[in-house]
């Protein structure tokens, strides 16, 4: 009896030892920036803007591509004129003004409307900013875009 209980006691430890590693998976970060932050969406230089969805924006600046993905659903983006305006995380600016890299602290709005927090900002190819555009809701150019921080 001694022994049944003994073997079963280290049957548990052992499962349990096998599961702990599965259990404490590290997570993804909240924000995972861009980087070197010269590849930041800089919102100076936007040619155009496309609002996907209430989640994804897609922007070009000159030759390069970005897709924006907000942290919640922003349908308020699509209230009023068609004008988004981007906002740099406020300790970033003294730094690397109107430059969007997914940091926390970063949003986008529509004239009027309250900001939407930016989760991530990522490059893309010219071919997926075609795709996703073509979807598009709403459009905008970057005229919108303030010129001082």
């Amino acid at each position: 009896m001694k022994s049944t209980l003994t073997g079963l006691f280290t049957l548990t430890l052992a499962v349990a030892a096998s599961a702990a590693p599965a259990q404490t998976k590290p997570k993804a970060p909240a924000y995972t920036p861009l980087r070197p932050v010269a590849d930041c969406l800089r919102t100076d230089r936007i040619n155009e803007w496309h609002l996907v969805n209430d989640r994804t924006i897609t922007a070009r600046t000159g030759p390069y591509r970005y897709l924006v993905k907000l942290r919640t659903a922003c349908p308020r983006l699509s209230y009023g004129p068609p004008t988004l305006l981007f906002h740099s995380n406020p300790a970033n600016q003294a730094v690397i003004p109107f430059s969007i890299c997914g940091e926390v602290g970063e949003s986008v709005r529509a004239l009027g409307q309250p900001p939407c927090p930016i989760q991530s900002v990522r490059k893309i190819d010219k071919a997926e900013f075609d795709r996703l555009s073509a979807h598009a809701s709403r459009s905008g150019s970057g005229a919108d875009q303030p010129t001082e921080p």
